[in-house]
């Protein structure tokens, strides 16, 4: 087969890595070049064309700021993958933290587990998350409709005696409506909005079962190497229970009280490491909400090292009443950029 008809996905692939499209000297540029390009090529465009174009530009591109954003790069990456069916776009993200210290683990179990030993403080906590697009350019060539899946675990992995158990899960089906867009607000740049709905569970059954539905917007603004995420949402209500075993009902009718309506992060985006911090609060007069901190390095050339700092209440929907302080150190999968 010719590489002028190969399609636009292998063209990226082979034009950004190929350590024969283009020197060490300036490949940084020639990437961020080549996402650009993508982005407004025709999708026949061929290896030669790409690359060309790019070298002809490259000695401007040196001397000026990277054509492509942050959370633009970031896109241009999941589009040229997203219709390739050996690949599943990652959403939030997914990491692995085989040291997470928690001062004050939930110790909500059943009758027949309280007989056994109690829970370690040093425990396993992992979230894989991923999406897929279901439709593009829905009403305009910029929108698209997307499926999400969160999956996020609290692993007691070093409590033998009490067999090694999975303390609380949490699955967080999404389906939500994206729009790219270019509005400002002073120097800060809209980017993407989205609306969506959610389901979040812990799987569980009787007094132990939490979930509950929600309707949210989000808007990402960014600015240089800032990034702010704000993301309102709206509790669907469910009816009450009569009784706490009833199967069907509200799980937990306050859980508003402690995780409020919103959530705020901010990402900030230095040589290659991403620091960044997420708010929840209640705003009422008791003043419950969560902080986390979160910090990212490179370790090589495809994982993160990563550390965790998690205070205050719904780190889990077991714990959304339950205030907790956590620590933990481990790898990252994915990361926002």
């Amino acid at each position: 087969m010719s590489r002028e008809v190969l399609t636009l996905p292998l063209l990226v692939i082979l034009a950004i890595w190929s350590p024969l499209a283009f020197s060490e000297e300036y490949s940084e540029p020639m990437k961020a070049c080549l996402l650009r390009t993508i982005q407004l090529s025709d999708p026949k465009t061929t290896i030669e064309q790409l690359i060309s174009s790019c070298k002809n530009e490259t000695p401007v591109v040196q001397k000026a700021k990277p054509i492509l954003s942050n959370v633009e790069q970031r896109l241009a990456r999941e589009s040229s993958t997203e219709n390739n069916p050996s690949v599943i776009t990652p959403h939030n993200r997914s990491y692995f933290l085989p040291v997470s210290y928690s001062e004050n683990p939930n110790d909500l179990r059943s009758s027949l587990e309280q007989q056994s030993a109690p829970l370690d403080n040093l425990e396993a906590k992992f979230q894989v998350s991923l999406k897929a697009p279901i439709f593009n350019t829905i009403f305009t060539e910029n929108d698209s409709l997307h499926f999400g899946f969160t999956i996020k675990s609290y692993w007691q992995m070093y409590n033998t005696n009490y067999s090694s158990p999975f303390r609380e899960t949490n699955y967080q089906p999404e389906l939500f409506y994206s729009i790219k867009s270019n509005w400002k607000i002073g120097d800060w740049t809209n980017n993407i909005v989205s609306i969506g709905f959610e389901h979040q569970s812990n799987g569980r059954s009787g007094i132990f079962s939490r979930s509950w539905n929600r309707l949210y917007t989000k808007f990402i603004f960014e600015k240089d190497d800032w990034i702010i995420s704000f993301r309102p949402w709206y509790r669907i209500p469910e009816k009450n229970k009569e009784f706490p075993l009833q199967p069907d009902g509200d799980d937990n009718p306050d859980i508003t009280k402690f995780m409020g309506h919103f959530e705020l992060k901010s990402v900030y985006h230095w040589n290659d490491q991403n620091f960044s911090i997420m708010l929840r609060n209640n705003l009422r007069s008791d003043n419950k909400g969560a902080l986390q901190l979160d910090y990212s390095f490179p370790i090589g050339k495809r994982f993160k090292g990563y550390l965790q700092y998690f205070n205050g209440y719904g780190e889990s929907l077991v714990d959304y009443d339950h205030s907790d302080q956590r620590l933990g150190v481990g790898i990252l999968l994915t990361d926002f950029f």
